[in-house]
């Protein structure tokens, strides 16, 4: 753990013994310093013999007793400190593990079974999967620790550090985006080198001497992981940035303009086409690769970026032809070295949404692609559509008492909803799958994190208390966890009842404790909150927002809440029968995993609501108000969480209420608050609640003329740099139409709001992720957008020339000024 820049940091292998059990064999480069029958016990789990693969997944640097402390690490004082600082931390590694039974009818009980696994800082560990594959097939016909430093080596020497770096809000733009050449204009650096590379490769000349084997970088050699080399080159970036400022140059955004001069320029109606390829035709010559713009390619400011692209795509091959015939002829490595380059070059221009890297493994290039928008809560490949399917199929029940932390609408509350409230109340999850095998188990509980966890956008906290993979080696270390997530696959932890909520993954039943009350008695804390009445008024009115009254006795929020459970129309159900249905029709995971993000998001916000009205005041949202306009004061924009109207209000808090007041008691609410303070602090557009206003654009039936006024205007004057764009267009995914919200502006009676849309729109044609957005408009909503800039732009022409007549009318003309005249009126 010397060396924080290496992707793989230990590489294990364990193997059973039919006489002393699950033994660890080796443990490469240097021992973990842990309990290595833990880690034999973890790494063949329970019923391996019964399959002849299977992969698990579990978490070191977790808790005390799986923490790693490497003896070699604490030679010199650097490596001491980044030991100090890590267990400050908790840096988790996660470890794939793959074990294999082999038939031999010469060892003892006809099999042999053995388990390497990988330990990495990376979630995304599902890319190292085809080399862990061969690396055990290896060890199986050469059983040493050299096929542990081999695969190593070999993971190690992937680089990826031309991997772009991507913010937060880019990676939500390109979790939702179907686009496959999404940020593509990312990669012309990398694009740049990997064609100059393969070129060089076969332009080589021939060695005059023995050409040395290739050995593999060793494990102490510098390596840069992918969070290392992109943190590197945005410090290069400012420090760039930096530089401009103070040179004068204006700051240059993360995605460059290329050549655009700094005025905004408007399309002309003349150039505009109806064929769905382009939001404008003027200056396309940059934009022939990919079948023009309609195929992702930036806006004219951009052709320097494109051109990089353009000259990639346009080469269908590279072979050794392309070098003089005059030559020295190109050697069969260094062909196959720039095939291999072309290959990835190839794969990066299919799908810009992975990163294409390779690792050289026994002298096989194996193709990797790192997905460029996971977040630290999402671990592997999981699946949000099978857990769905599995917990609301034919065969799924759900079973045990009533709880208000975990059902929200009574016995009608769908089961996944029952798991969501059980993740973000902390409550003690058990997935059980008896004869099951051990990854299928580890899979549900990743893919139960992710729904708490809003797919890791939303909140956090949840891989921390998971166990993809939990035994009876250790149960008393993992069960003293609150609110743990744990997969098993022995039946002696069903009959046990240390858990509060049991999903078994082959039956699909779910089971709520008998003794859920016991353990987590319901009745609130504390008096009835202050309501403020008024704060959310119905769409469009106006009015005071200083009401404040005492809430309803208890008796009557229980009435209240009595009223509104059990309704087949409840907004959990409905949302549940969106998704099932979703998947039906087909809709991918991308999908399923944004709406579950939405969800939780809207959760988060409803529980600002609540907390403002519990408290007076909240600390995980902006102040919940409608937007007012008196005369003599300056108009105001509404913020925080919105409802149609009053009703909808009181009957989302009440029932929602039992389950908020329970996750603001978790860790996972303190953590919330946290990132919202530091997206207060470090969000590119401020001063106002831009979610709130989108939903106003987007679901508003009756909104008064300056508040759409005064949206427009906030979001133009806020939308002046890339990372602001980005932030706005993170907030208008596909599956709500995208700019969709936006555009009614190009239609408002107000010309000033028409102005300001265009402004914005004008704006977004600067970069390329936003020319694909207005690509993304209806032909309708595209031509409204071009005939309005053009007609602008030609009547601010007009007025400036007719500003220039009387200047000219006062001099003493003669027959050369009187016809420069005219031509300028003309």
């Amino acid at each position: 753990m010397s060396n924080d820049a290496q992707h793989c940091s230990f590489v294990l292998l364990a193997d059973f013994d039919i006489d002393r059990g699950a033994q660890l064999t080796y443990q490469f480069p240097q021992p973990l310093g842990t309990d290595e029958g833990l880690l034999a016990n973890l790494m063949l789990p329970d019923g391996a013999e019964r399959q002849l693969e299977d992969w698990t997944i579990f978490f070191l640097n977790q808790t005390p007793f799986n923490t790693i402390a490497p003896v070699l690490a604490l030679e010199d004082a650097h490596a001491r400190g980044q030991l100090e600082r890590r267990e400050e931390e908790q840096e988790l590694l996660y470890v794939l593990n793959l074990v294999r039974t082999k038939l031999d009818k010469t060892a003892r009980r006809g099999a042999v079974v053995k388990a390497m696994a990988i330990c990495t800082r990376h979630p995304f560990i599902q890319i190292f999967k085809p080399v862990l594959l061969m690396a055990l097939d290896d060890y199986f016909q050469n059983p040493s620790q050299d096929c542990l430093a081999r695969l190593f080596d070999a993971v190690n020497s992937m680089d990826i550090s031309m991997a772009p770096a991507l913010s937060r809000h880019e990676k939500l733009i390109m979790r939702t985006s179907e686009r496959k050449d999404v940020f593509i204009e990312k990669f012309d650096d990398f694009l740049q080198g990997m064609l100059g590379d393969s070129v060089a490769a076969l332009q080589q000349p021939p060695p005059t001497a023995h050409r040395p084997t290739h050995r593999p970088k060793g494990s102490n050699g510098s390596q840069s992981s992918y969070e290392d080399g992109v943190m590197m080159r945005k410090r290069d970036e400012n420090a760039s940035r930096r530089e401009d400022n103070r040179n004068g140059d204006p700051a240059k955004p993360s995605s460059s303009k290329g050549s655009h001069n700094g005025n905004q320029y408007s399309p002309s109606e003349a150039s505009f086409s109806l064929d769905g390829s382009a939001v404008w035709v003027g200056d396309e010559s940059g934009l022939e690769y990919g079948g023009g713009v309609g195929h992702g390619g930036p806006a004219p400011g951009t052709a320097s970026s494109v051109g990089t692209t353009a000259s990639v795509r346009g080469r269908r091959s590279i072979d050794a032809s392309s070098s003089s015939s005059h030559g020295p002829q190109p050697r069969r490595d260094d062909i196959n070295q720039a095939q291999t380059i072309a290959s990835v070059t190839a794969a990066l221009l299919k799908d810009s949404r992975y990163f294409p890297a390779v690792i050289d493994y026994n002298d096989h290039q194996l193709p990797m692609k790192l997905p460029l928008s996971t977040f630290p809560e999402e671990v592997g490949d999981y699946s949000l559509i099978q857990l769905v399917q599995l917990f609301s199929g034919l065969n799924a029940q759900l079973t045990g008492p009533l709880h208000p932390h975990l059902h929200t609408n009574g016995a009608l509350t769908p089961p996944i909803i029952v798991l969501f409230n059980a993740l973000i109340t902390c409550k003690r999850i058990i997935f059980m799958g008896h004869h099951r095998p051990a990854g299928q188990v580890s899979n549900y509980v990743l893919s139960a994190c992710a729904l708490g966890s809003g797919c890791g956008i939303i909140l956090r906290g949840f891989i921390k208390r998971a166990f993809p993979y939990a035994n009876l080696t250790n149960r008393e270390e993992w069960e003293s966890i609150p609110g743990y997530i744990a997969g098993v696959t022995n039946p002696i932890f069903e009959a046990s009842g240390s858990w509060d909520l049991l999903c078994d993954v082959g039956s699909g039943r779910m089971v709520v404790s008998k003794d859920i009350h016991v353990n987590h008695p319901a009745t609130a804390s504390g008096q009835p909150p202050l309501v403020r009445t008024g704060t959310l008024r119905a769409e469009g009115s106006i009015g005071s927002e200083e009401d404040v009254v005492r809430a309803p006795s208890k008796e009557a929020t229980a009435a209240q809440k009595t009223e509104y459970a059990n309704k087949a129309d409840h907004k959990d159900n409905v949302f549940i029968e969106d998704i099932l249905s979703a998947i039906s029709f087909h809709y991918g995971e991308n999908h399923v995993r944004a709406r579950f993000t939405e969800y939780a998001a809207r959760f988060a916000r409803l529980a600002s609501r609540y907390e403002e009205d519990a408290t007076g005041t909240t600390t995980i949202g902006y102040p919940s108000m409608s937007y007012t306009e008196r005369p003599g004061e300056p108009r105001r924009l509404g913020s925080g969480i919105t409802f149609v109207d009053e009703v909808t209000s009181a009957k989302e808090l009440a029932i929602n209420a039992s389950r908020i007041e329970a996750w603001r008691r978790t860790e996972s609410y303190i953590l919330y608050q946290q990132d919202f303070r530091k997206q207060l602090a470090m969000n590119p557009i401020q001063g106002f609640d831009l979610p709130h206003q989108i939903w106003r654009l987007r679901n508003a039936k009756m909104m008064p003329d300056g508040e759409a006024e005064l949206i427009m205007r906030k979001i133009a004057e806020n939308v002046q740099t890339y990372d602001q764009i980005t932030e706005l267009l993170a907030l208008l995914p596909p599956h709500h139409s995208g700019l969709l919200p936006l555009s009614f502006g190009l239609f408002h009676h107000s010309e000033t709001v028409r102005d300001l849309t265009i402004d914005i729109f004008n704006e977004l044609r600067q970069y390329p992720i936003g020319v694909q957005f207005l690509q993304a408009l209806n032909h309708f909503q595209r031509y409204a957008y071009v005939r309005q800039a053009h007609d602008r732009e030609t009547r601010q022409l007009r007025d400036q020339n007719t500003l220039t007549i009387p200047q000219s009318s006062a001099m003493s003309r003669t027959p050369s000024n009187r016809s420069e005249s005219s031509l300028g009126a003309g």
